[in-house]
């Protein structure tokens, strides 16, 4: 799949002598694990060249990953190829020096928002960037190499990104490209304990949501994480956005979101959509955000632009249950 842009993007890594890598603002297992596996990769591969990855914008929950490279004068930039992974647009990359780069190369899985870069490889029915990273050493495996640390990464992104393989996108490649990464050896039981191990305080939470918990008319499921409740459970925006995953299993809801306090002077509220079935994104693009078709962000402004969202998500609920038999 892709062959010719992934040949491309080969030869503009073989050309150049410095790489920088970049990924989205907001990390999750999928862009951290893309981009450091890619770096490990390129690191094994070509040895003589210097690859970079420089991101101020870390999660805690991923910090078993290891940190990120210091930052670096900015001439180092402009010689040097860019790639950026797992980032639709442009206002999402992190690392706003990707603009000083010679050249720049878009790896992408999301439902493409614009155009941006010299290459661009998009495959939006790919269950993850890692997915990708993954498809384009094993193409070329005669020419690139890889280890467990590299295998580790990308496999950490491939199950989060993928709900460990439930989520729409999941394809027989996608089970197939795990296995690739398996095989060169991933410690699945660690690797699962720092990810899913949970805090006593945190379930406390969880629980709380089941109890506050709400859903519209039509079966959209909902909490709002109000500061006053991040306080309360001493929650970071990370730990408060991911709740969004306590509300996926509600039958007869197959839309569900939560709704995070930003607590900044301009009143954001951060929006987590997921759904099964409906696609949800055309919602998310209304309001200042997108992704995937089942699994998306946005923002919001106000609690009056948070009820126009779930009627907008309830109204798409509401008619595709209307329109369709293959929902529970």
């Amino acid at each position: 799949m892709n062959l010719e842009v992934k040949k491309q993007i080969l030869e503009k890594i073989k050309e150049y002598d410095r790489i920088m890598i970049f990924r989205h603002i907001r990390n999750d297992g999928d862009c951290v694990g893309a981009t450091k596996g890619l770096k490990r990769i390129l690191q094994l591969s070509f040895p003589e060249k210097e690859i970079y990855l420089i991101d101020q914008d870390t999660a805690q929950y991923l910090e078993f990953m290891g940190p990120e490279d210091a930052p670096v004068a900015d001439e180092l930039y402009t010689d040097a190829l860019g790639i950026v992974v797992d980032t639709a647009s442009e206002a999402r990359i992190s690392n706003k020096n990707y603009k000083l780069c010679k050249e720049l190369i878009k790896i992408d899985h999301h439902i493409p928002l614009e155009t941006y870069g010299d290459l661009q490889w998009v495959e939006e029915d790919r269950a993850a960037a890692c997915e990708m990273i993954v498809d384009f050493y094993n193409t070329f495996r005669d020419e690139l190499k890889i280890d467990s640390e590299a295998a580790t990464h990308l496999y950490t992104g491939l199950v989060t990104d993928s709900g460990r393989f439930k989520y729409d996108g999941v394809s027989g490649d996608t089970l197939r490209n795990a296995a690739i990464l398996l095989d060169v050896g991933v410690d699945t039981q660690l690797l699962y304990a720092r990810l899913y191990l949970e805090a006593f305080e945190y379930l406390k939470f969880k629980a709380y949501i089941y109890e506050k918990m709400q859903i519209t008319e039509n079966g959209v499921a909902y909490i709002y994480v109000d500061k006053a409740m991040q306080e309360k459970f001493n929650l970071t925006l990370e730990q408060a956005s991911a709740c969004v995953g306590t509300l996926d299993s509600i039958r007869g809801s197959i839309c569900w979101m939560v709704f995070i306090d930003n607590n900044d002077a301009e009143g954001s509220i951060r929006v987590r959509l997921r759904s099964r079935f409906v696609h949800v994104n055309s919602i998310a693009e209304k309001y200042r955000g997108g992704g995937h078709a089942c699994a998306c962000g946005a923002t919001v402004y106000g609690e009056d632009e948070m009820r126009s969202l779930l009627q907008d998500a309830d109204a798409l609920v509401k008619e595709y249950k209307e329109t369709h038999e293959d929902w529970l």
